[in-house]
């Protein structure tokens, strides 16, 4: 029985993709670096430092690693905080309101900042629903890498046999499988460019999964 769900953030919980989308290529327009749409989306899951190191390394970058992810996070705040249409995906309240009273254990996985993780919960008041909140700019690596998982895993007391990982992204789900999580796939409408082939349920709405539905998946 499934007794922890991981869920992935950006994209799964509130789609800040667009924010993201609009922060990275205003600043690879600074940068002048030519990034296509096929490039960025091999970025999405990854952590905005492993980002950066790739496309300091590419294009030879002068600016440090650290740098380049301050400027990128000065534009996504500000856009962000500007943003009052940003709203959490539908149904996705309902499904985690859902999970939390019938006594089913969450963690937040993201490749998101912590900053940005807390930017999201305080805004959005979801801190009370989950127990850990897991920041990728933790891990060396990012997912496609099993890390961020077997790490949330771990810190929910939880065997990987019964958690399950929401993720809506190809790295996120190559993550979960290599972790041994049975993953559930969102084709979110912002991410159409994602495989998630290798999900072993993928869903369109939120709707379609329940506390009930959840804990006998596996």
């Amino acid at each position: 029985m499934i007794r922890t769900v991981i869920f992935d953030m950006d994209g799964v919980i509130i789609d800040t993709e667009p924010v993201h989308h609009h922060a990275f290529f205003t600043q690879f327009a600074e940068l002048g670096i030519p990034v296509s749409d096929a490039e960025y989306a091999t970025f999405l899951g990854k952590s905005t430092r492993n980002v950066f190191q790739h496309l300091k390394q590419e294009y030879h970058l002068a600016p440090d690693v650290e740098t380049l992810m301050k400027r990128k996070r000065e534009i996504f705040n500000q856009s962000f905080d500007e943003d009052a249409s940003l709203d959490l995906l539908d149904n996705v309240r309902v499904l985690i309101e859902d999970l939390h009273e019938h006594g089913v254990q969450l963690v937040l996985a993201s490749s998101a900042s912590k900053a940005t993780i807390k930017r999201v919960f305080d805004r959005f008041g979801l801190a009370p629903y989950f127990t850990h909140l897991v920041s990728g700019e933790d891990f060396e690596q990012s997912k496609p890498d099993p890390a961020i998982f077997l790490h949330a895993a771990a810190v929910s007391q939880t065997p990987v046999g019964e958690c399950i990982v929401v993720e809506d992204s190809a790295n996120g789900v190559a993550a979960a499988k290599a972790a041994g999580i049975y993953c559930v796939g969102y084709a979110s409408p912002h991410s159409a460019l994602q495989n998630l082939s290798q999900a072993d349920l993928v869903i369109q709405h939120f709707s379609e999964l329940s506390a009930e539905k959840i804990k006998v998946l596996g």
